[in-house]
């Protein structure tokens, strides 16, 4: 339970900073300041992705190793939390670009 707690203020701790930088109009004058941001960004994204991913592959072997006769259901449900994993990966790697 702490440890979603930790996630979720995290998560909105992220939206409220992240807000006034995607209201600003015209150029977004702070995102020129370090070059290599949304490089840097973007390496981020899809180090957070592949290890979800691992996460996620490592979790349905083991319960499918456990329960072998609910493979399917597990398997299931890996591809819907990889899919969502994928969509938040792109949009991230999209606003990194449109940003950067």
């Amino acid at each position: 339970m702490n440890r979603t707690l930790r996630m979720l203020a995290l998560v909105l701790s992220l939206v409220f900073v992240a807000t006034p930088v995607f209201a600003a109009e015209g150029d977004a004058t702070g995102w020129s300041l370090f070059p290599g941001t949304a490089a840097f960004g973007a390496a981020l994204t899809i180090v957070g992705a592949a290890y979800g991913f691992a996460k996620i592959g490592s979790a349905a072997l083991e319960s499918i190793a456990r329960q072998p006769e609910a493979a399917n259901d597990i398997r299931g449900a890996m591809i819907f939390a990889a899919a969502l994993l994928e969509g938040a990966t792109f949009f991230a790697l999209i606003v990194l670009i449109v940003k950067g």
